[in-house]
């Protein structure tokens, strides 16, 4: 069995991470976990991924015409490459909460220009990621505050703000909704060339003043001329936005909550851990890093292993790095840049503004075909560099018995548990291989098959759909 302190750095890695290696464990292991912990949150040591790199080899993916799926390319490229998880992490963090789609936005560009602002601003102060996610030309466009006018408010941004992005159901009323949006009326996109053959020309926030309503404005209490800014100074001091945050951290760091619209009626599942990720939002005066610390230094993540489905991203990207490879952008990106997608989560293209349902409604008889299926296919390729570790470690260790075979290979994808019947189906299944052998380059071949083999159906149980 691992060590605790493997298993336990296994589990920080899956959360703050898209899992990890044997070898980085092993070396984050060495380290310490608070140093790990220091690490993810303070990333400029890491090299990030190199976005030039990518667009030089696929030069069309800069705004791109194509079938659905194929703008997320570049985003994909990011999630497998970056040596800083935990900041592309929270990228995928905020793209859920503030989901904005291609659906309608249709302009990829745009979105992943939008993602970038996550990006930098996601592990820093909240209200500035609310002030420049207000100025944001996808988001502007997705929730048409462009159509918000002094004489007609558009109240679709101004809701959204409240009910998904900060404060949640039934902590403001309809008059806050209508004063809020009034406050945000001119924040516009500057005039557009229309669209030419090689896509949309990009877009850019202006603030209109002869459209803006400057009148007198009471939102949650506050009464003079609000603008935008006071509107976002408000909502980040309420304590609703405090839990509101916390909460959607808990459930997508710890442990699945119920979803999103139910949170009204349904307490969390920790209230004590969700109270505590607030305390430290705001005594931090809403630093997201600081939020972060409190949360993988807690008690409450550490013993939370595996309480959580993985969303098909995480399956995806997970996957692709625990077998090694795909850092470098070559053709067929595309094509993995869907597999998301089919298995119910597509990137850039989230179902609504309420973004995607999580944990249980991960998983329909579909969804999990496709999950297996492409772990299958990956883990099966024994020409991938993270498969051939693993095949190496394993012979390292000279004759296994079937059991032996079936603990290690657990132990290396994960470390997993599994229940004892999924156990003994995966010790049935490697006693029937006989004992590896190494002498021969056929030896070699063939036990590294039977390795192969074995890690398909490991990723085929349902402890591998858990983090």
């Amino acid at each position: 069995m691992a060590s605790e302190n493997i298993a336990l750095m296994a589990h920080l890695m899956r959360r703050a991470g898209f899992g990890a290696t044997r070898e980085e464990l092993e070396t984050r292991a060495a380290k310490g976990y608070e140093a790990t912990v220091e690490e993810l949150l303070n990333p400029e040591s890491q090299d990030g991924s190199d976005r030039l790199e990518f667009f030089r080899y696929h030069p069309g993916y800069r705004r791109p015409i194509t079938s659905p799926g194929m703008g997320s390319a570049a985003w994909l490229h990011d999630l497998v490459s970056t040596g800083r998880v935990l900041e592309e992490k929270m990228v995928l963090f905020w793209h859920h909460v503030f989901a904005t789609g291609t659906g309608k936005v249709d302009h990829y560009h745009e979105l992943i220009i939008q993602i970038d602002m996550f990006r930098e601003k996601g592990m820093g102060d909240y209200r500035e990621l609310l002030l420049a996610l207000a100025k944001n030309p996808a988001m502007i466009f997705w929730l048409d505050n462009c159509d918000n006018h002094s004489y007609a408010v558009n109240e679709n941004w101004g809701r959204e703000l409240l009910e998904l992005f900060s404060m949640g159901v039934g902590n403001y009323t309809e008059d806050d909704v209508r004063e809020c949006s009034r406050a945000f009326t001119g924040w516009t996109l500057s005039p557009m060339i229309p669209r030419q053959a090689y896509g949309r020309f990009d877009w850019e926030f202006e603030f209109q003043e002869e459209d803006h309503d400057d009148g007198e404005k009471t939102f949650l209490g506050h009464t003079g001329n609000l603008d935008g800014n006071d509107i976002i100074d408000i909502v980040c001091s309420q304590p609703a936005t405090a839990n509101f945050v916390a909460r959607h951290l808990y459930n997508f760091f710890v442990a699945d909550e119920p979803q999103v619209p139910s949170w009204q009626d349904t307490p969390p599942n920790d209230p004590e851990a969700v109270d505590m990720l607030a305390k430290a939002f705001v005594d931090s005066n809403y630093d997201m890093r600081s939020v972060l610390r409190v949360l993988f230094m807690s008690d409450f993540f550490k013993n939370a292993r595996f309480a959580k489905i993985k969303s098909p991203a995480e399956v995806v990207v997970g996957t692709l790095r625990m077998v090694g490879g795909y850092e470098f952008p070559v053709p067929g990106i595309g094509e993995r840049s869907k597999q998301a997608g089919y298995m119910g989560q597509d990137l850039l293209n989230p179902p609504s503004v309420e973004g995607w349902h999580t944990g249980v409604e991960w998983i329909n008889s579909g969804s999990l075909m496709k999950r297996i299926n492409f772990c299958a296919d990956m883990v099966g390729d024994v020409s991938r560099p993270g498969i051939q570790s693993i095949v190496g470690r394993i012979r390292e260790k000279g004759a296994l018995g079937p059991e032996q075979l079936v603990d290690t290979c657990l132990d290396l994808m994960g470390p997993m548990e599994v229940i004892p019947e999924n156990r003994q189906l995966l010790v049935d299944h490697a006693t029937e291989f006989g004992q590896l052998r190494w002498e021969t380059e056929q030896d070699v071949s063939n036990s590294s098959e039977k390795i192969g083999e074995l890690l398909q159906l490991v990723v085929s149980l349902r402890e591998y759909l858990y983090a």
